[in-house]
């Protein structure tokens, strides 16, 4: 588990994640949001980050999870035992929060889940988040797990405002033949994470994030703030050549899987 300096993104929205699985913090005039808690392993690392940058981790308001898996929701309920903060999952990942359903990926990742919870809030499709100032959309683009959400919201830096935008789990691990077919689960969850990524197109987005490092090269990124070159979280172009990646990805497995 590598630790990350926390750095600035742009505007109100920090990192303060780890190498596995990314968090980010939202600062607003009314409290912390933070978007996933990441491992309970890790948590440690984002609280330490939270402090590093300022901010007072027991002022989080708002827990918001893209998915429901142990690398994403992890460390939550720990969590909620240093603040009062509200939990928000998609509503088709909350057996998976509080252990109805073991599909959070844990054991794949070499643990066992057990600090579950019930989250307060079942997020459904076009529900708005607001905090302070900052209202965050919700679309739900299944297909990764039932109840992956994606979020949008603005953000204001030097007088201009951007849009940022983060797709909730783009991972085909559990869209393989081989993990549907463990758990006998249906496979139409492909053909609705393509709908997804075809939806989220017609979305503007300036700033990308990912709830993953690779999703939108956040260390290359961050080794680039302050060398001049603007604000390199700030690219326009990259959120439909990522979504048109991502839908790549899964068309080379199903071709492979077709050809095995």
């Amino acid at each position: 588990m590598k630790h990350i300096k926390p750095f600035k993104i742009c505007g109100n929205i920090y990192f303060v994640g780890t190498e596995p699985a990314s968090s980010h913090l939202i600062v607003t005039e009314e409290g912390l949001i933070l978007l996933d808690s990441g491992y309970p392993q890790t948590l440690h690392h984002v609280i330490e980050s939270i402090w590093e940058l300022g901010f007072d981790p027991r002022e989080i308001r708002y827990v918001i999870h893209s998915h429901g898996h142990y690398d994403h929701l992890g460390a939550t309920r720990a969590l909620l035992e240093l603040t009062d903060a509200e939990t928000f999952l998609g509503e088709g990942d909350v057996a998976f929060a509080n252990g109805t359903l073991d599909l959070t990926w844990a054991k794949e990742l070499g643990h066992v889940y057990t600090e579950t919870f019930e989250p307060d809030h079942a997020l459904r499709d076009g529900d708005r988040i607001r905090l302070g100032s900052t209202e965050i959309l919700c679309l739900s683009t299944p297909g990764h797990t039932p109840g992956t959400m994606s979020f949008f919201f603005e953000t204001e830096e030097n007088g201009v405002r951007y849009r940022a935008g983060m797709h909730g789990g783009v991972g085909i691990n559990s869209m393989t033949a081989e993990f549907l077919n463990r758990y006998h689960l249906p496979f139409d969850c492909r053909e609705k994470f393509f709908a997804g990524l075809e939806r989220l197109k017609k979305e503007p987005v300036d700033l990308p994030l990912g709830n993953h490092v690779q999703c939108n090269d956040t260390l290359g990124k961050a080794a680039r703030i302050g060398t001049g070159v603007g604000n390199p979280f700030i690219a326009p172009g990259e959120w439909i050549l990522f979504l048109d990646i991502c839908a790549e990805r899964l068309r080379n497995q199903i071709d492979a899987e077709r050809n095995n």
